[in-house]
């Protein structure tokens, strides 16, 4: 006869070194296309951009559960992002952008690690950076993040 501890299933969230299951903290481009979410992003202003910041899932390619310090770490230090807004004036300097713009709404980019100002909404990072801050477009996020 099993045990009362044998019988059990250990959950996902409490063998991730919690006893509480995480909250959601980070928008995925998916969330835009809600019209809550929508409604409260900050629309950018002159040059700027409004990037969401790449949300590491909590479990590997693999089905490996990472820890929830792990996950907040890359949420915190990453360079992958999506371009969910652009300001009224963002690539219009024909100086400063002679072959036009470098990317457009819906595309993944990579940017400095400590470019732009960070803002949170709903426990959700957003980031706002000035038009040349971008570094290069990517296809997929995960290529790069590489967990």
């Amino acid at each position: 006869m099993k045990t009362e501890t044998e019988s059990k299933e250990i959950p996902p969230f409490i063998a991730n070194f919690g006893s509480e299951e995480p909250k959601p903290v980070n928008f995925t481009p998916d969330d835009l296309k809600t019209g809550k979410l929508a409604k409260k992003l900050p629309r950018p202003t002159g040059y700027r951009l409004l990037i969401l910041p790449f949300a590491l899932s909590q479990k590997t390619k693999g089905g490996i559960y990472l820890a929830r310090q792990t996950v907040e770490r890359e949420r915190l230090t990453t360079v992958v992002g999506y371009i969910a807004a652009l300001g009224p004036d963002a690539y219009k300097d024909p100086v400063k952008f002679p072959e036009g713009p470098w990317c457009k709404k819906g595309d993944w980019v990579i940017f400095g690690r400590y470019a732009g100002a960070r803002i949170q909404i709903d426990g959700g990072d957003l980031r706002l950076l000035n038009d040349d801050e971008i570094l290069a477009l990517i296809n997929d996020p995960e290529d790069i993040i590489g967990i």
